[in-house]
């Protein structure tokens, strides 16, 4: 099977399919500093042309908080058709939603509600210049490579359908007892490492976990995918960026019997004896971005680059 390009898509106004409906996810834990704003992003959406369908637990904690809220259709598990989907929260309310959409296409726009917001990039505040675009078509759309992992050999298991936008991490169990990560690239044996994992992230996990443990900084639309140590126990092993159609091998050694295969913090615990194979999976998550966001212009504001000095 043939992967999807990785560079970013833009969609202009002319060629655009109306938006018309929209799924809103959001976390349970929202600021209360927010919640005016909040609340009256949804009057907004009340009041446009938008069939708008909210996630049902996360519109029955904003009605117990403010009970001004307008009132909205809601879904349970399963996300409705929609053409596009809005996440309420962070990052990591982002990764849910994209966790919860799965492979269905269906593009996402984070409505940023917290703090740093890497990939919910619009604020809240800014809930009208927002649906404003949406209408318009003013606004461009990204894909996103994913990661995926299998189970080569060995009586672990990997939920069906598991994926991961940010990273894939191997991780020791709760123990003190560092691991050896035997990794291998495209069949050639590349190092041990030793030490408490491994990181395998994307372009767009590499300001994540990946940026905590040293990695490197990827441009999101480079085909390509960071392999990161963490905590090595030699000042050699160093980060790794390969092609994002490297296939990369896996295998743990410890003096404890299991170890942990993270999906952008959604872990399964595997037995030593477990090889795993990481690639790039066969579909993107697309992101929508607002006309004027650049990756620069966020790093500059996320990592405070353009901050005067003294």
């Amino acid at each position: 099977m043939s992967l999807p390009a990785s560079p970013i898509t833009s969609i202009h106004p002319n060629t655009i399919t109306p938006v018309k409906h929209l799924a809103i996810y959001g976390n349970l834990s929202q600021p209360s500093r927010r919640l005016n704003a909040i609340v009256n992003f949804f009057k907004l959406l009340d009041e446009s042309d938008y069939r708008v369908t909210v996630e049902r637990r996360f519109y029955d904690y904003l009605k117990a908080l403010d009970g001004d809220m307008p009132r909205f259709d809601t879904f349970a598990d399963e996300c409705p058709e929609c053409d596009i989907a809005v996440s309420m929260g962070g990052d990591g309310t982002f990764l849910s939603t994209a966790r919860a959409l799965g492979a269905s296409g269906t593009p996402i726009v984070g409505v940023n509600t917290g703090h740093l917001g890497y990939l919910a990039d619009v604020d809240v505040a800014d809930a009208t210049r927002l649906l404003e675009a949406l209408a318009s078509g003013d606004y461009r759309e990204e894909r996103r490579a994913v990661l995926q992992a299998s189970i080569v050999n060995g009586e672990g298991e990997i939920p069906a359908g598991e994926f991961a936008l940010n990273e894939i991490a191997i991780l020791r169990a709760e123990t003190a007892s560092m691991i050896e990560v035997i990794t291998a690239i495209d069949g050639e044996p590349l190092a041990h490492f030793r030490g408490d994992g491994l990181i395998v992230s994307t372009p767009t996990g590499s300001t994540g976990y990946n940026l905590s443990v040293g990695g490197p900084i990827i441009e999101p639309s480079s085909p390509a995918l960071s392999i990161a140590p963490i905590a090595p126990h030699s000042l050699t092993m160093r980060p790794l960026v390969v092609a994002d159609s490297t296939v990369i091998d896996i295998s743990v050694g410890s003096r404890v019997p299991s170890w942990r295969l993270s999906f952008d913090g959604h872990w399964v615990t595997l037995p030593i004896n477990t090889r795993v194979q990481i690639k790039r999976a066969p579909f993107t998550i697309n992101i929508i971005h607002t006309a004027g966001h650049t990756f620069a212009s966020t790093l500059r504001s996320k990592l405070l680059w353009g901050a005067a000095s003294f």
